[in-house]
């Protein structure tokens, strides 16, 4: 009933309508459960937001051990990880990325500093896991199998640990006593490691050792190939193997003036590498445009800091007394494609 009154609020029809005496939902929300964007881009996949925060409280050693235990190697990660971390932090559309990457490396530095160690585990479960492959994955697989309890040991046929790390990255880039303190810690933690020790038949290895399980982690020590025609294959190198013969101490030859095919952040590596052996000149010749490069900002800063120069839009096309490059030019889709137009580049390597 309605007497007409502006200030008395009608009474529903509940008949015919809804009531309206408390909140109605006609709609029921979808809930999302997301990681956070720097997590989410993490190739370790750390939880990021949680050691930073505690890092912020003044919780170093806390903070450090909320990131090891998803990655062992801090001090290596925070030297030569690429932070997408940082490229996918929403503090960039503020002011700029939380450095992510450099509290990582200011953590895993302290801890070789202090001398923290891993927890041992808490129990053994009686099982024995063979790794093959002393490499990042190998080492990254043998800590978390022997936190959980497991006995681990790893079979490697080289002369010393951490594969790539070791042979694959400049030791200007990621210095060798830091790979050498991260890796002791693992082993530390009860991880026997066999070096000089080739692995030819899987399951007779793993008969012999009596390992209930094997993790193979035989690493990623071939570099991609392209047919490139050369009058003397003897000037060509192959990058992964020259990188590998300067970590382990050896001189490669090479030439007064070299040429690197490529432009990743493999191909910076080796043309700084070749100046540091004597090289008079580097150059890297990559068949697309700076803006389309794999490798990272930085590096090219620092090698053409140092003296590498890049041809931008070149091919190789054969290799002489010279080598021989087409230019290049992108099409509407933006890929590389010939002009037949060429020229000539000294080089030795």
């Amino acid at each position: 009933m309605f007497d007409g009154r502006p200030d008395i609020t009608q009474l529903p029809d509940l008949a015919e309508g809804v009531g309206r005496v408390g909140p109605v939902r006609t709609r029921m929300p979808i809930y999302v459960d997301l990681l956070p964007p720097c997590n989410n881009a993490c190739p370790a996949g750390e939880n990021i937001q949680e050691w930073l925060r505690l890092i912020k409280e003044n919780q170093a050693e806390a903070a450090w051990r909320q990131l090891v235990r998803d990655n062992p190697f801090p001090a290596i990660h925070g030297r030569v990880c690429y932070h997408p971390c940082e490229t996918a932090c929403n503090r960039v559309e503020l002011d700029g990325a939380v450095s992510i990457h450099s509290v990582e490396r200011y953590l895993g530095d302290l801890a070789i500093e202090k001398g923290w160690r891993f927890n041992p585990p808490r129990n053994n479960t009686g099982y024995r896991v063979l790794v093959i492959g002393a490499g990042p994955s190998g080492l990254s697989a043998a800590y978390h199998l022997a936190r959980v309890g497991h006995e681990v040991e790893i079979h490697d046929a080289g002369e010393l640990p951490g594969g790539m790390m070791r042979y694959g990255i400049p030791e200007y880039r990621l210095p060798r006593d830091v790979v050498d303190a991260e890796i002791k810690r693992i082993s530390d933690l009860g991880v026997k490691i066999v070096l000089n020790h080739p692995v030819h038949d899987l399951l007779e290895e793993q008969r012999a050792g009596r390992f209930d399980a094997v993790f193979i982690a035989i690493g990623a020590h071939l570099s991609k190939r392209v047919e490139i025609p050369s009058v003397d294959a003897g000037k060509m190198v192959d990058a992964v193997d020259f990188l590998r013969n300067v970590a382990s101490g050896e001189k490669p030859k090479i030439g007064r003036r070299v040429a690197v095919y490529g432009g990743g952040n493999t191909a910076m590596d080796a043309a700084r590498s070749a100046i540091r052996m004597g090289a008079e000149e580097a150059v890297i010749i990559y068949r697309r445009t700076q803006e389309q490069m794999p490798a990272h900002a930085e590096e090219l800063a620092d090698a053409e800091q140092e003296g590498v120069k890049v041809h931008w839009l070149r091919t190789i096309s054969e290799v002489s007394e010279e080598i021989e490059v087409e230019i290049m030019e992108l099409d509407e889709w933006g890929k590389p494609r010939g002009t037949g137009k060429f020229e000539k580049l000294p080089a030795d390597t």
